[in-house]
């Protein structure tokens, strides 16, 4: 097992960092492994765990690991390419990946939306919506945190035939949409707010991608607007260029 030096000038932390970061690149840890605990490093390195969690912090700016709350630290596995463009479906993206796929829902409500909702929407200001929130995983990890409104008067009791489909574009063809396109895009970066670092398992100090989107039918009337919380450790928005 590799030692560390000391006394030859070099951080005992920067010596552990390069030494995982080693086991890494040469495939001794492997893509998704976990690392053993700060304590068991602690011991096989004989320093103190603040020198190991140092050295953690260095190979997570590097990309080459990432730490889950109450979970432990992994190493990083490649991220996934995003498209985002007209016609942008989770399945058929998570498909064209040749990943595993699976979409969890955590609350339908109906509910009048917050005014910037509406407005998108082209709803006056007390029409209701409905709101449904998901998490979804691509080979078990959570990739992104979801939240989809819906004009409640256009599609009445849209939730139930969702919960039995898993499906938005399934969704709204029951409904008579054939079909329908992004109309707007817009993307950022932020930190998560609490429920959002909680549900997908990841420390609040760590930007998600923000990706507020509004779909339209083909007459161009707005049918779904959508906030998505995408895990940048897992995830890479290709922006698509329009054909």
């Amino acid at each position: 097992m590799s030692e560390i030096e000391r006394g030859r000038g070099v951080a005992l932390w920067s010596q552990i960092s390069g030494i995982l970061a080693a086991d890494i690149l040469k495939g001794r840890l492997r893509q998704g492994e976990q690392l053993p605990s700060a304590q068991e490093l602690a011991e096989r390195f004989n320093v103190n765990r603040h020198t190991v969690r140092r050295a953690i912090a260095a190979l997570e700016q590097r990309n080459l690991v990432r730490t889950e709350q109450g979970r432990g630290t992994f190493v990083q596995e490649h991220t996934l390419d995003y498209p985002i463009s007209r016609r942008t479906r989770f399945t058929q993206n998570m498909r064209n990946l040749n990943v595993e796929a699976d979409i969890e829902i955590l609350e339908d409500h109906r509910e009048v939306p917050p005014p910037q909702v509406a407005q998108s929407l082209g709803l006056d200001r007390h029409e209701y919506t409905y709101r449904i929130e998901t998490i979804s995983r691509a080979d078990g990890h959570i990739v992104d945190y979801s939240t989809a409104y819906f004009p409640a008067a256009r599609f009445n009791g849209l939730p139930s035939v969702y919960r039995r489909l898993l499906s938005v574009t399934r969704t709204l063809n029951e409904f008579g949409v054939t079909d329908y396109e992004r109309k707007h895009t817009r993307v950022s970066a932020r930190l998560p707010d609490a429920t959002t670092a909680r549900l997908m398992q990841q420390p609040a100090n760590r930007p998600v991608l923000y990706v507020q989107s509004i779909n339209a039918d083909p007459r161009g009337v707005p049918v779904q607007y959508g906030i998505t919380r995408f895990s940048g450790d897992w995830v890479q928005l290709v922006l698509m260029a329009e054909q």
